[in-house]
């Protein structure tokens, strides 16, 4: 409870930045959002290892609520300096950047320690209840943002969202004290302890993921994921553009996405995936998200249209948000805590935004040479393929090394 607790906050106060973060967008300007992107994965590059760095100096009870007092330092500056220009173009950029930067670190963070404290079996049970918690939380963060921005403007938003942070630093502590008592009382729970760093260079996490078959595995699970989401996101916004003349109507069609896949997400996660997983293992839920993408580009090629497309995207962030990610936080049980820690902060962070950038790129070069949707919807196939077959073996390795006795090890040593 303590968990879903704090992904509900968490993800609340990120879905009331979130509108901030997209605001600042076209501030800055909608033509272009390619430097946006382009700033946002140089500034992980550098953030990803002054992460590593800070775990190998500071013990990771004083780690893990630090992140989010720096977080909140970070918002009382934006907070003034959205006071005193609330137009600048740069301003509005640095927002973008830090904000598409640093919610990929807090998310990470968030399902390490949930990594950190549950098994393998635990997390198996439980780890789909605990994302509905986040699930639950983006669809009241958005009431939130909603209700609120008219009476005290975008920096009042800022100030709101803080608070939220506050209580997710709370309940952190709270989980810290209960993996402690976890740890003293069930042999099935994770073994490690919290009072102590990480020792290791600024690039351990790189180094990890290179030395380890099963992590370069999980790096392309989440490199493929990051692809499909970009055909859908592409194949949507230029469906709507073409659909709807103004600007409010075209805010609802995505909007009515929104709502459909936050709370079908919510009830796939509670009702659903967890049931899912204990029947027919880790595997299946890794492999149905792939499998169900491949079905939706055939069917796009063969009748597109509106409603499809919107479906399609509808069902591509269902799947990814209530099913593909909560089964891959699972794999993070079987790995040591060096790899918990640094190398998924690196997948999670560096390798998802390389996943934007070159996913854009790729899906660029494919309509430059003149292919189309087809062209499209086979280049989705061809990673939904990929990803399908990548999700098999991540799955195989993972119930391999989860029945080893000494499974973390062997998996710190590939």
């Amino acid at each position: 409870m303590l968990a879903f607790l704090c992904n509900f906050v968490l993800l609340g106060s990120y879905y009331i930045l979130r509108p901030v973060r997209d605001t600042m967008a076209t501030v800055f300007g909608a033509d272009e959002l390619q430097n946006l992107f382009t700033g946002t994965f140089l500034l992980t590059l550098v953030c990803a290892p002054a992460f590593a760095w800070a775990a190998a100096r500071f013990r990771l009870t004083r780690l893990l609520p630090g992140i989010f007092w720096f977080l909140l330092s970070n918002i009382l500056v934006f907070y003034v300096l959205f006071r005193a220009a609330p137009q600048d173009r740069w301003v509005a950029a640095a927002f973008y950047w830090w904000f598409s930067t640093i919610n990929l670190f807090l998310i990470s963070i968030f399902w390490t320690l949930m990594a950190d404290i549950f098994s393998a079996p635990q997390a198996t049970r439980l780890f789909a209840f605990i994302a509905a918690g986040g699930s639950t939380g983006a669809i009241m963060g958005p009431i939130v943002t909603t209700v609120l921005v008219r009476p005290i403007g975008i920096a009042g938003l800022l100030l709101v969202a803080g608070g939220g942070f506050l209580g997710v630093i709370a309940l952190v502590h709270l989980l810290m004290a209960e993996k402690v008592r976890l740890r003293a009382l069930s042999p099935q729970a994770q073994q490690t302890t919290l009072e102590h760093n990480l020792p290791g260079s600024p690039l351990r996490g790189f180094t990890l993921l290179l030395r380890s078959p099963f992590l370069l595995n999980q790096a392309a699970f989440m490199l493929l994921m990051t692809w499909i989401a970009t055909i859908f996101y592409f194949l949507q916004t230029d469906i709507v553009t073409r659909t709807f003349v103004g600007v409010e109507s075209r805010t609802i069609a995505f909007a009515t996405v929104d709502l459909i896949v936050n709370v079908s997400s919510a009830a796939i996660l509670i009702f659903g995936l967890g049931r899912l997983m204990q029947r027919f293992g880790v595997t299946t839920g890794l492999v149905l998200t792939p499998v169900l993408m491949a079905l939706c580009f055939v069917g796009i090629a063969l009748a597109p249209g509106f409603l499809l497309i919107q479906a399609g995207r509808a069902l591509q962030r269902i799947t990814q948000y209530g099913v593909a990610r909560p089964a891959r936080e699972v794999l993070f049980t079987v790995v040591d805590q060096q790899s918990r820690y640094k190398a998924k902060n690196f997948i999670d962070t560096a390798v998802y935004r390389f996943g934007d950038l070159s996913s854009a790129w790729l899906l660029t070069g494919v309509r430059a040479a003149g292919f189309g949707l087809t062209g499209a919807m086979g280049f989705g196939l061809a990673v939904a393929a990929a990803w399908g077959a990548v999700a098999v073996a991540l799955g195989r390795r993972y119930e391999t090394l989860r029945g080893g006795a000494a499974a973390p090890v062997a998996a710190a040593a590939e």
